[in-house]
């Protein structure tokens, strides 16, 4: 089997990473921080735009963040002042939102030929295309409903795997926690699963 090379960026769970390390693949996720995943040897703690040149990837998904991206952040930049008590509140977020979208062309543009970006439904589908697809952790046993888009270059669209019933909102219920972010941000497991081995089947076929 061939051996394919992978970077999972913006990903500090290693949900992903393991993933592909079980198919036995050389992957490695990729943060500014540290990783929860407990392996930090397959973990690059460096800027993601340095990780997407450290070496000649095969494969790149990219799970830049959402925050300035999501169509529930639009509440942030509507009729928002420029100024709020000498601060520049509405300018701020403008700007966040501008650097948002240049990230998130970055992995668009970066130098290989297979990619994959996910994120939620939001405004990359008017600054950049429609996604590919949308998938929901229903289609792939976990019995819950959250909306997550993949823009694709050179990979085929997910197929589903298991679909189970049950539609629960448990991600947009969590309470506020500081780990709430980290806690929505990873990746479900049957997920990751069929990226692995879906993406991989389909690379080392070519």
């Amino acid at each position: 089997m061939k051996k394919l090379l992978i970077l999972v960026t913006c990903e500090e769970s290693q949900a992903v990473t393991k993933a592909f390390r079980a198919l036995g693949h050389e992957a490695y996720s990729n943060d500014i921080i540290e990783c929860s995943g407990g392996h930090p040897e397959w973990h690059l703690q460096m800027d993601a735009l340095k990780a997407l040149k450290f070496k000649k990837w095969d494969l790149i998904i990219a799970f830049p963040p959402c925050t300035y991206l999501t169509i529930s952040a639009n509440k942030w930049y509507k009729d928002q002042p420029a100024r709020k008590s000498g601060a520049l509140v509405g300018e701020a977020r403008r700007q966040a939102r501008r650097d948002a979208i240049k990230f998130f062309m970055e992995f668009v543009n970066a130098d290989c030929e297979h990619i994959a970006i996910e994120n939620p439904i939001g405004i990359m589908s008017t600054e950049y295309r429609k996604p590919n697809q949308v998938v929901q952790p229903w289609m792939f046993g976990h019995g819950e409903t959250k909306a997550t888009c993949f823009w694709l270059k050179g990979l085929p669209n997910l197929k589903p795997t298991d679909v189970v019933d049950g539609r629960y909102q448990r991600m947009h219920l969590l309470s506020k926690t500081d780990d709430r972010a980290t806690l929505r941000s990873k990746t479900y497991e049957g997920i990751a699963d069929a990226m692995s081995k879906q993406w991989s089947d389909y690379l080392c076929n070519l």
